[in-house]
């Protein structure tokens, strides 16, 4: 398919075919980002959200959740629609329901139509993120084109978040709450109308959705989600794993996963092809990216309310005081995707995992009378290179001998494995960061006024740097799966 949609790319690549590809790599790239910005833009706008729509602690939590949890159940279905539906079809639709969603969430009155409106945003995200990905697998020839692209879409993925903070301080400070929703229409009609003029058309392919797999799937997947985003510790100590409705969906999760699982070995039209699990290091791809995912929304959601619970920053200070981290994400992708060709993908895989094991063991060293540039800038700047060097080799490592027909569910693979991780990571941070800083406050008991507060202070600091540990564990499990499980060779990843 390749060959017919740029022919002289093969040979020579004329400047025109350059351009063009340049073109698709620009609105793969803000299609991407978009996506990845609006798990985290809502967070800064929390405290604005719950004013204006009188959302209780525990109901605003889903306005992050909503999202969460309907983009990554239909991840799985997302990406094997566009495969057979045609990945373009499939990208430009999902970006119109993302920015119809964004619209009809900004316009939000009542708190059943914003958790709604979030839902549906999720639901355009889990078609966009595994075709944006395919869409590159597919568009640009194996080799340095294919590895540069994976570097700018390695970048967006990693920096999207710490960019969500920063944009939705900025949008809460200087228009309002509704803007962190409505900033996504512009941007998604025209990337919509741009992917229509710049990416190749491509064919429907024969074959029909799985439909016992993806209900399995996706509410499997959702299910799990759920369950997690219960079970976290609240932050008074009280332990919700034991719920009973934690235990349900958890335990729903689980016995529906292993639905899929069987059902996935049988069906002829499986939405997740078992074929695509037997190569041992795509598998490897897969566990790192769903311990990367888990280590990093941890840390993102903890020095977020680090920097304004302890340190007493606004929202747009706290968002700016990650462009540190950001910057060096950014460069370190530019740098992988220049190394992958030289050194292949396994020295990168196990720099990127030490560099973010010590980071963040770094960062967990953080106290409340830690200056910005001592707690967290040093170990931001680590933190970004680690995940740098990480983002760029797992999507090349996972994609890699894919076969055409198969590159959205790879790709759907890595984003769910990527977003499970997320609701993992805010379970299980949540839950020890939470019960630490209840036993540290109990232990502090009956001190009273400013003794109190820097008790709380001091409290919360214990809380956080659990957390931080614990995040710094699970890089450390990363850095070992590398080693012990990745064995592509440069060659692989070279391509023809």
């Amino acid at each position: 398919a390749m060959a017919t949609t740029f022919p002289a790319i093969g040979q020579a690549g004329t400047r025109n075919d350059g351009r063009r590809l340049g073109l698709a790599l620009l609105v793969i790239a803000t299609a991407q980002l978009m996506v990845v910005l609006d798990a985290t833009i809502v967070i800064v706008a929390q405290p604005h959200i719950q004013a204006a729509l009188g959302f209780s602690g525990t109901g605003l939590e889903w306005v992050t959740n909503a999202y969460a949890l309907t983009f990554g159940g239909l991840l799985l279905l997302g990406g094997r629609a566009g495969d057979l539906l045609g990945r373009r079809r499939m990208f430009v639709a999902g970006l119109l329901l993302f920015s119809a969603a964004s619209l009809a969430g900004g316009l939000a009155t009542s708190q059943a139509w914003l958790l709604a409106a979030r839902a549906v945003q999720g639901a355009g995200g889990a078609i966009v993120a595994p075709t944006a990905l395919a869409l590159i697998a597919t568009t640009f020839p194996e080799g340095p084109p294919r590895n540069r692209a994976m570097g700018v879409y390695a970048g967006m993925s990693g920096a999207g978040g710490a960019v969500g903070l920063i944009a939705g301080g900025l949008l809460v400070s200087y228009a309002s709450w509704r803007w962190v929703l409505f900033v996504n229409v512009p941007i998604g009609v025209a990337a919509a109308l741009a992917a229509l003029i710049v990416l190749p058309a491509a064919a429907r392919r024969p074959g029909r959705l799985d439909l016992p797999g993806a209900l399995t799937g996706t509410v499997g997947l959702a299910a799990l989600v759920y369950g997690l985003s219960n079970a976290a510790t609240s932050p008074d100590g009280t332990s919700h794993w034991g719920d009973g409705k934690v235990v349900a969906a958890l335990t729903a999760g689980a016995v529906l996963l292993a639905a899929f699982a069987v059902i996935e070995t049988r069906s002829r039209h499986a939405l997740l092809p078992v074929r695509l699990l037997g190569s041992r290091d795509r598998l490897g791809a897969n566990l790192i990216m769903l311990g990367v995912g888990t280590a990093l929304f941890g840390v993102f959601f903890f020095v977020n309310l680090f920097a304004q619970d302890v340190w007493g920053y606004s929202a747009l200070r706290t968002g700016l005081s990650f462009l540190p981290l950001t910057g060096a994400l950014l460069v370190a992708s530019f740098a992988a995707a220049a190394l992958v060709p030289r050194i292949g993908a396994r020295p990168l895989l196990l720099a990127g995992g030490a560099a973010s094991a010590g980071g963040m063991y770094w960062l967990s060293l953080v106290t409340e009378h830690s200056s910005y540039a001592g707690g967290l800038l040093g170990p931001g700047l680590v933190i970004g290179v680690g995940l740098g060097l990480l983002f760029v080799p797992l999507p090349l490592v996972a994609m890699a001998g894919v076969h055409e027909a198969d590159s959205g569910a790879a790709a759907s693979l890595l984003n769910a494995g990527r977003q499970v991780g997320g609701s993992i990571g805010l379970a299980v941070l949540g839950t020890v960061a939470w019960t630490v800083v209840a036993n540290s406050a109990r232990a502090a008991g009956t001190a009273q006024g400013a003794a109190h507060a820097a008790a709380y202070q001091h409290a919360l600091t214990a809380g956080f740097d659990r957390a931080f540990l614990v995040s710094a564990t699970l890089a450390a499990l990363v850095l070992l799966v590398a080693v012990t499980v990745i064995r592509v060779r440069r060659a692989d990843l070279a391509g023809g």
